[in-house]
């Protein structure tokens, strides 16, 4: 049970026109902290941690409606009448549901390499693989990487993953990020982006940014993205995959700032 209007976790840098940054899947808003220090020269930057992830409250629901109104309500606490919206990954989804829902209030939209459909699941000998790790065994990060190695096979992956895990004041781990309830959801974070009856395009600027190695967004995704977004272009960045935000953060970063100026 939530309370009304509970606020996401957030971290604000910077002065300026007002950016907001959403994580994607099993991260927290220290994900887009490369992104965030550069941008925060220029910009009020805020980054979030979704529900269900970082230090958000934990929910047993995250239909995309209700994880944009979790981003709406934090802009009215936060008192930001407009902003620019950066996603990534399920970020990026959650973005595209802010915009369709309150497009006057996003002036331009700018998604890290995810399309606005569904997926196949693929995800699950992740979740399987962090539910696998006995907290009581490990001392040390490295006792939860050996654990998760069985299951997921990428070191990056891993590290990437185990950054959920926290040690508290009586120096035991444990998962910031709430793994029942990702798990729970995990169908509805797979779905696609739709339109209520009520609603209408987002039909503000919109660019959406490609990992060149990456096969999230494929051509047979234009239709879903012009039904959607129609005012949408897109940039590639060679050499990057799916975490291209970390991978190539200088071309990133440019490409953000250069679309907000043009």
């Amino acid at each position: 049970m939530i309370k009304q209007h509970a606020i996401l976790n957030y971290k604000q840098t910077g002065t300026g026109e007002h950016l907001v940054l959403i994580h994607g899947l099993f991260g927290s808003l220290e994900n887009l902290n490369m992104v965030a220090k550069s941008l925060s020269n220029n910009f009020c930057v805020t980054s979030v941690d979704v529900r269900n992830h970082g230090n958000s409250f934990h929910a047993s629901s995250m239909e995309y409606p209700e994880l944009a109104q979790d981003i709406i309500n934090l802009l009215d606490h936060l008192n930001i009448y407009t902003c620019l919206l950066l996603g990534h990954s399920m970020g990026g989804k959650i973005a595209i549901q802010v915009a369709i829902e309150q497009p006057q209030r996003i002036k331009k939209l700018l998604i890290a390499d995810i399309a606005p459909v569904s997926y196949p699941p693929h995800h699950l000998e992740i979740i399987k693989g962090l539910q696998a790790i006995d907290l009581s065994k490990v001392m040390k990060r490295k006792d939860a990487d050996e654990q998760l190695a069985p299951f997921v096979e990428n070191l990056g992956v891993r590290q990437f993953l185990l950054r959920n895990l926290a040690l508290d004041s009586q120096g035991e781990f444990s998962f910031r990020c709430s793994l029942s309830n990702i798990s729970l959801c995990y169908p509805q974070i797979m779905k696609a982006n739709e339109l209520a009856a009520n609603q209408a395009a987002y039909n503000g600027p919109t660019l959406f940014i490609k990992g060149g190695k990456s096969d999230y967004i494929l051509p047979e995704h234009r239709a879903a993205i012009a039904k959607l977004l129609p005012n949408s272009k897109a940039k590639i960045i060679q050499g990057a995959g799916h975490w291209l935000h970390a991978e190539k953060t200088l071309a990133f970063n440019k490409i953000v700032v250069d679309f907000i100026k043009s």
